[in-house]
């Protein structure tokens, strides 16, 4: 990549494939935005159904031009992005995400007060997602299901804070210094923001500056992409090493324990169906908790915290059950993932590259 002289405060990038309807929404949201100085550079990589006639509809309201590159990845098509962009600042945004109208406002707000090299900020649900949706981003932004690792509040002065790429800035500068995103299969957003923490910049999170994330759009496509996390976390602790935390395996300890406890409960129920017994606590009352169901109260508790929290904040009963469901898709499909990715990767001595091969933006 080469430095150019910027001729913009912001140039936004977005890698597309095969997204030509979500692109379309992204980029209306972007012809409301307060703040002007801005261009966006639209990626086509390798899709079988281009966006390039949506594109063009956008040519006479924002400074926007549109490439076209042989699929490689969306890490590959952001730096592609960037070669051909000429903004001070980078902006990356996935092709599922809508922005408020003062997105960039919030940005240049957060930048003129206490300026750093790179940034990220939240996501939120729009009344106009699904229910799935909705379920989806309770599931990817609570407590209950992340530990609070991607909350959209300040961290302390000793936190670090690494940007994702579905919401992510930084000084050109400082993209072009680092050359950019890898190549890695999955988990290249996340490599890129260690590699900025590890040389020394400083990077924050903007809380104000939130996106409107549509994630995916069912619980199948939602179980790739956290599959695809859990092999993430496995390959970014080859990379860098240390950078494994302990909430990091709390969705594999969380697998792990749900299927002990099936297993657990399956085993007392068929003993006592053949020995003709009754396996279990006697309660001071007289009553009596088969061992089968004391192994299932766990995950039914779970579940019912689940529940309530969800249909609290999303005032809906139906989001709130469909939560239960996409919290267990989210948390044992990232430790099934991280589980295989662990076999192939320290057991049996595999690369990243030849251990997983499908399409990158499955």
């Amino acid at each position: 990549m080469e430095n150019e002289k910027a001729a913009m405060k912001y140039s936004v990038i977005i890698p597309v494939y095969n997204r030509p309807d979500e692109v379309d929404e992204l980029l209306e949201s972007l012809t409301h935005q307060e703040v002007k100085d801005f261009e966006v550079v639209v990626v086509e990589d390798g899709s079988d159904v281009p966006c390039k006639e949506v594109v063009e509809k956008y040519t006479d309201k924002i400074n926007i031009q549109y490439l076209t590159k042989k699929n490689g990845g969306p890490g590959p098509a952001r730096n592609y992005g960037v070669e051909h962009s000429k903004g001070e600042y980078v902006l990356i945004l996935d092709s599922d995400c809508v922005l408020p109208k003062g997105y960039l406002t919030a940005i240049e707000k957060e930048l003129t007060e206490n300026p750093c090299d790179a940034f990220g900020g939240p996501d939120a649900a729009h009344e106009s997602f699904t229910n799935v949706q909705k379920a989806i981003s309770y599931s990817m932004t609570s407590f209950f299901t992340t530990g609070g690792i991607r909350g959209g509040k300040k961290k302390g002065a000793m936190d670090k804070f690494y940007p994702r790429s579905f919401n992510m800035g930084m000084r050109r500068e400082v993209y072009l210094k680092l050359h950019g995103f890898s190549k890695m299969r999955f988990g290249e957003d996340i490599d890129f923001s260690y590699r900025i923490v590890e040389a020394g910049y400083k990077s924050r999170l903007f809380p104000d500056a939130w996106v409107w994330h549509k994630r995916r759009t069912d619980m199948d496509k939602f179980f790739k992409q956290v599959f695809n996390s859990g092999i993430a976390r496995i390959n970014l602790t080859k990379r860098h090493p240390g950078t494994l935390k302990l909430v990091h395996l709390l969705p594999m300890v969380f697998t792990v324990g749900v299927l002990l406890l099936i297993v657990a409960a399956v085993f007392f129920r068929m003993w006592d169906y053949y020995n003709n017994t009754g396996t279990g606590i006697l309660l001071s009352n007289g009553g009596f908790v088969p061992m089968y169901a004391l192994c299932l109260l766990p995950i039914a508790l779970y579940m019912l915290l689940i529940f309530i929290d969800s249909s609290i904040k999303n005032k809906s009963v139906v989001i709130g059950f469909l939560s239960v469901e996409a919290a267990f898709v989210q948390l044992m499909g990232y430790g099934f993932g991280f589980l295989k990715a662990w076999w192939l990767r320290c057991v049996q001595g595999k690369d990243e590259f030849t251990a997983f091969e499908k399409n990158f933006y499955d």
